[in-house]
């Protein structure tokens, strides 16, 4: 007896601690499984080597922590494959949809899978039509508005000109530019296109295109397109506006090729977006100015819509931010930048 004494407290006592151990078990799973889980927000980017986009990617993630989980994906520049990507972010219940559209027309086709599945859905960076986006109430866009780009890319060509009389090569009057173009049909290459002249001419200078064609956002198109420019219009060009950084950073290299940014070459170039690249050759001397296109607050502005609508709430400033226009709009300011306040885009 005395030698089963010890054995059987021993058992008593593994036996108490497994009923101790599977009790904490059990509560520790029932926390996990509160109400305050955080909303997954299936999140699809039209392609991920855009450098603009990178940024705004990187401002959604640093958002969403402690406040959702989101799952990014590529869309490879392909609207098919980013129906599927839709598709699958639905089939997988998530709470809310943010989408940066490959083709703006396809936006409808996505409002429509959203609706059916009641996920709400922001779009951003690229504004669908204002019928899409009337289809549903939970439907929002965070954006910028391109002619103040435009607006802006033109100003900083306009006060070099004025500070630079030597930029006007020919004397006569008219600044004689080289436009490089984003993908035909997006709203932004549009609007930098045109407004970007329209401030130079209201400010009273004649602008003469020598030539423009589009690089689709691209650096090394731009490269390309820029020397063969530079091959049909040699040192009649003035002036390069580019309706990125990307593709003005292209337009640079070309230049440099032909002897430009050494032995007092200069030609002004201008971008927009004043993404690191872009203002690392800002600090260099070879980009003249870019327009802040806010990745940071895009991201956030984008992230936190989606969060409110994905909580079931009505997205305000409250809840969000952010200044919501139109009862579906979050409109991000540009910004100029030159090397003279680069801080700023920091």
């Amino acid at each position: 007896m005395k030698k089963l004494l010890p054995a059987m407290l021993a058992g008593a006592m593994l036996f108490l601690a497994g009923c101790g151990a599977g009790s904490t078990s059990t509560t520790s799973s029932s926390s996990s499984g509160t109400s305050d889980k955080k909303p997954t927000i299936g999140v699809a980017i039209y392609k991920f080597d855009d450098t603009f986009m990178t940024g705004v990617r990187n401002a959604i993630s640093n958002a969403a922590q402690g406040k959702a989980t989101v799952d990014i994906v590529d869309s490879q520049n392909s609207q098919p494959t980013q129906n599927d990507k839709v598709d699958l972010f639905i089939n997988k219940k998530v709470n809310a949809l943010a989408i940066n559209p490959v083709d703006l027309t396809a936006a409808g086709v996505i409002i429509d899978k959203a609706k059916a599945a009641n996920t709400p859905v922001v779009f951003f960076n690229r504004e669908p039509q204002t019928n899409d986006m009337n289809k549903w109430d939970k439907v929002y866009y965070v954006g910028a508005k391109a002619e103040e780009s435009g607006i802006m890319q033109g100003q900083i060509l306009v006060d070099y000109w004025k500070a630079h009389p030597e930029m006007d090569k020919n004397k006569d009057g008219v600044m004689d530019i080289v436009m490089l173009q984003g993908e035909p049909g997006h709203q932004d290459a549009i609007a930098r296109t045109k407004y970007s002249v329209k401030a130079i001419e209201d400010a009273g200078i004649k602008v003469n295109i020598l030539a423009q064609d589009t690089a689709m956002w691209d650096r090394s198109k731009a490269q390309d397109k820029m020397a063969a420019f530079l091959g049909s219009h040699g040192d009649k060009i003035e002036a390069v506006l580019a309706n990125n950084d990307d593709m003005a950073l292209g337009a640079i290299e070309a230049l440099k090729a032909k002897g430009y940014f050494t032995n007092n070459k200069y030609m002004p170039v201008v971008g927009v977006d004043a993404t690191a690249p872009g203002l690392q050759a800002l600090k260099d001397g070879t980009l003249l100015g870019t327009v802040l296109n806010d990745a940071k607050n895009q991201g956030a502005a984008t992230l936190n819509l989606a969060v409110a609508l994905a909580k079931g709430l009505t997205p305000s400033k409250d809840n969000t931010g952010y200044d919501i226009t139109d009862g579906k709009y979050v409109w991000v300011p540009y910004k100029k930048i030159t090397k003279a306040n680069i801080a700023d885009a920091q």
